[in-house]
């Protein structure tokens, strides 16, 4: 039990993370496992759906959709696809529609981390057949779903705490990409930035686990490492700079634009006088047109990031892909279907990345690709750190991590600055919900009571009168609406208010009985000068008063007194040393000019 008389400093420190981080890392270890087996099943899933729709084959054998027989007639497959898919989420679960990541958000901050086993078996199943039948998607997105449906079904089964199973759930999501992609170091960066709403190690440890556990347990099942593997170098230039920025501008630029057109496409649809559960037949025809113009448009596309990173991809050819693909992943993701984003804004920024090559400094063939693929990813995502490393972990490159983290960085103060919401959080938004992601140390977490409490207190003796105290409370001259009541020797007794004086005088209570007696035995919460306002605000809620008397340590005397509104003027602090500006060099000059 805390000694209540043992100085705060000598209590509190860096972090609240109990040992239980350890149980709840042992259990991200098979949340890790059962995302592995979720993820690999995934993609034989994938496999499977387009090499029976495209080439009438019941195997996993590795095809390209542009190589199909079916000529024409694939414009049918990825309606055919979609229809499935609308009939899953009509009759399945609404939940499987979208990219996964917004709903693993919502899931998050709206429903206590928990997710339904429809989900865990419903989303893979769907994604892999919108992918298998050419829909321009990644598996990253279902696969963060699927994980965290997977983690949470775990958590629930268990006896733990709304945030333990918020850790679990981003810990199979992060086991789920990590599997996909072989980036555990971008997976964990993806649950600080966008899913954990948090930077504690009770939660950063167990999804790090995770994430380390998926990684290696791949490797036994033999899945390549790095996927796109690239060798190129960057000369640290200030011409090199340059080119740094200008990509990570365009790449900001493409991702505002990119949003805008999901959305400018979800707004259509809903205008459209049917059913929602028909609208990716709508975008799957679409995606079947499309694939007529480029081919490699369609599906995956992992290809497509490999072309790209060996730098023979001419500017026209890079043009047309960028320009098919961003409007049938649009059209189609707008529709509602089944689908991930981190491999179609790979592909659509490295497309944009070959495109500009020419006007861009000289550099290693594939250089520029890779910079706008990480660049667009990380400002369409508002997740520069997962981009980066995202970029390094799929190449396995880590020489250009000066030039990914500029790029990054800058393509993220652009989207910053010209859009309110990502893609991510936009569909979050829409639902009613605001999502803040700039995470800030509480000011309540650092500012002692001392610093806020008034120290001239006005008190009242306990010798005081019941008929005494309501005058003096009924008084003009009175400015306050309660008074802590003290002995003779400064303790404190209690606190006297109207309520209370009501109270005593409704319980029969003689108007010549004192304070001192009134107040004999009752239970009175105190604060400390050393105490934090985080502490404070939780005694004034559990006792539910708006004020306490703050006492001293060493001999128990009253020393202060603090209420609700002292608390609030640490805000309305925080705020002014956000917006209000001065210059001490200035306000120096200025006062030797008045000595002088």
């Amino acid at each position: 039990m805390t000694n209540p008389t043992q100085p705060e400093h000598r209590r509190l420190g860096d972090f609240t993370t109990s040992p239980r981080v350890l149980f709840i890392s042992a259990v991200a270890i098979v949340v890790a496992t059962a995302g592995v087996a979720v993820g690999i099943l995934l993609l034989h899933l994938i496999r499977l759906a387009t090499n029976i729709a495209y080439f009438g084959r019941f195997d996993l054998a590795e095809l390209s959709i542009e190589n199909t027989p079916l000529g024409l007639w694939a414009v049918l497959v990825p309606v055919a696809g979609a229809l499935v898919i609308g009939l899953m989420a009509r009759y399945g679960s609404e939940k499987i529609r979208g990219h996964g990541i917004p709903e693993a958000i919502e899931a998050i901050l709206l429903g206590r981390s928990r997710l339904n086993i429809k989900v865990a078996i419903l989303k893979p199943l769907s994604s892999a057949i919108s992918i298998g039948t050419g829909g321009p998607f990644g598996a990253e997105g279902p696969i963060i779903m699927t994980g965290g449906a997977v983690g949470s079904l775990i958590a629930q089964a268990l006896p733990v705490s709304d945030n333990e199973r918020k850790t679990l759930l981003v810990a199979g999501a992060a086991a789920g990409m990590t599997t996909v992609f072989g980036t555990p170091i971008a997976a964990i960066m993806l649950a600080v930035e966008l899913l954990l709403f948090e930077w504690t190690p009770r939660s950063f440890v167990p999804v790090a686990v995770a994430a380390i556990v998926a990684q290696v347990e791949r490797t036994l099942f033999h899945m390549p490492s790095p996927l796109f593997a690239y060798a190129g170098t960057a000369d640290m230039t200030l011409a090199g700079l340059g080119g740094w920025v200008l990509i990570g501008i365009a790449g900001g630029l493409l991702s505002g634009l990119l949003t805008l057109l999901v959305y400018a496409c979800e707004d259509a649809f809903l205008k459209l006088p049917i059913h929602w559960m028909w609208w990716p037949m709508i975008g799957g025809l679409v995606v079947g047109l499309g694939g007529l113009i480029e081919p490699h448009a369609l599906g995956v596309g992992y290809d497509n990031i490999t072309r790209l990173l060996g730098g023979g991809t001419i500017a026209e050819a890079a043009l047309l892909l960028l320009a098919v693909k961003a409007v049938i992943w649009a059209v189609a993701l707008g529709s509602g279907t089944s689908g991930g984003v981190l491999a179609p804004l790979l592909i659509m920024g490295g497309a944009l990345g070959a495109a500009l090559s020419g006007f861009l400094p000289a550099a290693s063939p594939g250089f520029w690709p890779l910079l706008a693929m990480a660049a667009t990813m990380g400002g369409t995502m508002r997740a520069p750190l997962t981009a980066t490393f995202f970029a390094v972990e799929l190449t396995g490159n880590t020489h250009l991590l000066v030039p990914l983290i500029a790029a990054c960085v800058t393509a993220h103060a652009v989207t910053v600055l010209v859009m309110k919401r990502s893609i991510l959080t936009e569909k979050v938004a829409r639902h009613g919900h605001h999502i803040t992601r700039e995470y800030r140390v509480d000011p309540f977490q650092l500012t002692r009571v001392s610093e806020v409490m008034t120290n001239k207190v006005e008190s009242v003796p306990a010798s005081m009168t019941l008929h005494q105290v309501a005058a003096f409370l009924t008084a003009p001259t009175t400015r306050h609406p309660s008074f802590p009541v003290v002995d003779t020797a400064g303790h404190v007794l209690g606190i006297v208010d109207p309520p209370s004086v009501i109270a005593w005088r409704h319980a029969g209570k003689h108007r010549g009985a004192t304070l001192a007696d009134l107040l004999a035995g009752a239970k009175i919460t105190l604060a400390y000068p050393d105490e934090y306002l985080e502490v404070l605000a939780e005694k004034l809620m559990k006792a539910n008063v708006a004020h306490l008397p703050v006492i001293s340590r060493q001999d128990e005397t009253l020393v202060g007194y603090v209420g609700w509104k002292d608390l609030m003027r640490v805000r309305l602090k925080v705020r002014a040393e956000e917006q209000e500006r001065s210059s001490f060099l200035a306000m120096r000059r200025s006062k030797g000019e008045e000595k002088a």
